[in-house]
């Protein structure tokens, strides 16, 4: 039995009722949910500056299923500072060998299966900026510190660009960078990993990133 837990949290609902935020545990390989997954907050009054009511506030508080399928596995080892891609293994195909990051299932070539393969210390040694923006619109990535510097990064060897944000320092066109990973309380998610220029001291990391 595999079980995926997280910290729970309790809100009152608009009957003033104490509910059990939304959770998800596999039994069985199937998801069995417990909880409340749709809390109805109580609602506030607006005034106008003049004490005239103008409306209310209809809070609500919602908790998303996101299932990873077949990509759980890259998730799991960004939280153990490992980079995983993926690498087109079929003989038949025009396009065998070719790595692809970020990781895919299937060969977009041939569609077959893809093999597993792990390039933490090929990012390392060729990661560099491909291009970058920095913006105030955060969109998936709402929980990070804005401005955002979002950077595309190549690698030598692998066939795409992989998107991902600049914890440190300014970016730039073509400067080296190096992949950090949040393995304290990770998040599961794709902001547990971030990059930072080459050379970057460790005492200059994120709080629970680590090389």
């Amino acid at each position: 039995m595999a079980v995926a837990k997280k910290k729970t949290t309790k809100k009152k609902n608009t009957a003033g009722k104490v509910v059990k935020r939304g959770t998800v545990k596999v039994v069985k390989d199937k998801y069995v949910p417990s909880g409340s997954f749709h809390v109805a907050i109580p609602n506030t009054p607006i005034f106008d500056e003049k004490g005239k009511l103008c409306g209310v506030t209809n809070p609500r508080d919602m908790t998303y299923m996101h299932s990873y399928g077949g990509e759980a596995p890259f998730f799991d080892a960004l939280a153990k500072g490992v980079l995983l891609g993926t690498k087109c293994v079929n003989p038949d195909c025009e396009f065998k060998g070719s790595i692809y990051l970020p990781y895919r299932i299937h060969c977009p070539d041939c569609l077959s299966k893809m093999k597993k393969v792990t390039l933490t210390g090929l990012v390392k040694k060729t990661a560099r900026v491909h291009t970058f923006m920095i913006t105030e619109r955060t969109g998936a990535f709402n929980t990070l510190k804005k401005p955002i510097k979002f950077i595309n990064i190549e690698f030598d060897g692998v066939c795409t660009i992989l998107m991902s944000y600049l914890s440190v320092g300014e970016p730039e066109i073509g400067m080296r960078v190096v992949p950090i990973f949040r393995t304290k309380n990770p998040t599961y998610t794709i902001t547990d990993l971030s990059w930072v220029p080459l050379g970057t001291p460790k005492s200059k990391l994120p709080a629970g990133f680590t090389f």
